[in-house]
């Protein structure tokens, strides 16, 4: 098994300064990668006030926060990413800006390195054939908020070779987490489980059956789910449920995954859910 010392992530937005934080807090040095500066300084000011928030809480001591945000090492040039020893690739849930990504990372690491994505529906052994190193690609999928909610969906690709599967594994522990094993399909298993569930909710609404209000509310009360399906969708973005549909309605070819036309006709408007300020509900700034 592998022996990692430095974490590089690429992509700093929601789930990759939530990923950059976790490894940071378990002691990795960590190199954070984006593509323009304010998407650095956004989120390194979010894993600043995530970590200021767990010393409030006593989770960790004021001087462990301190240490593991002085462990982020930002960085504009994926280069720098040359001396990492595990790579996650955190960027937009799109396969042609993941392809280029592990492509360039090819070329850059050591043959010896693990590449990972926390892609949340795509194929990791596509992915993976974009590489020389297809035994060593694999899906590392976090849940958002990263720092809170514990489950890795780890996700062997065809060709995975089981000693990448275990330094991975090695890793999820190491950063307090229960990763849980499970094999490519598209969606694997927690997208291809509640985005249908989330995708007939807009249907609901769509179809006058209730109002987006009353659909979550039968959630929350009657299913004991912490948010209902159409403000978790807001929260997760719909531009990203819309991305993560089509990835399922394509590689499945069933039409009961086909996404709901009032979700298309909503991220054309720019209806993005909490991050727009607008979707199933309006948000303040």
């Amino acid at each position: 098994m592998t022996e990692i010392h430095t974490i590089g992530v690429i992509g700093a937005g929601t789930m990759g300064n939530g990923v950059a934080h976790v490894f940071a807090r378990s002691g990795f040095p960590v190199v954070l990668c984006d593509i323009e500066q304010p998407f650095l300084d956004r989120g390194l000011d979010t894993i600043r006030k995530n970590l200021a928030r767990e010393a409030e809480k006593k989770k960790i001591t004021p001087a462990e926060a301190d240490a593991a945000l002085a462990r982020v090492q930002p960085t504009l040039h994926r280069h720098a990413l040359a001396g990492c020893g595990f790579i996650v690739e955190a960027a937009t849930e799109r396969f042609e800006i993941k392809k280029e990504i592990f492509q360039e990372l090819d070329s850059i690491v050591g043959p010896e390195v693990i590449l990972a994505t926390n892609t949340s529906s795509i194929s990791i052994t596509r992915l993976a054939a974009q590489t020389g190193r297809p035994d060593r690609v694999i899906g590392m999928h976090f849940f958002n908020p990263v720092p809170v909610m514990k489950l890795v969906e780890i996700i062997r690709g065809l060709a995975t070779s089981q000693p990448t599967f275990d330094t991975v594994k090695s890793l999820a522990d190491k950063l307090g987490k229960t990763p849980v094993e499970v094999n490519d399909a598209p969606g694997f298993v927690s997208n291809r489980v509640l985005m249908p569930l989330l995708n007939e909710a807009m249907y609901a609404v769509m179809e006058g059956v209730a109002t987006a209000e009353a659909v979550d509310e039968v959630f929350r009360l009657g299913m004991a789910h912490p948010m209902g399906p159409l403000t978790l969708a807001d929260f997760i973005g719909l531009d990203v449920c819309l991305d993560i549909m089509r990835v399922l309605h394509e590689g499945l070819g069933d039409p009961k995954y086909r996404p709901c036309p009032l979700l298309i006709r909503m991220v054309d408007a720019g209806w993005l859910g909490r991050k727009s300020g607008r979707g199933f509900y309006t948000y303040g700034p």
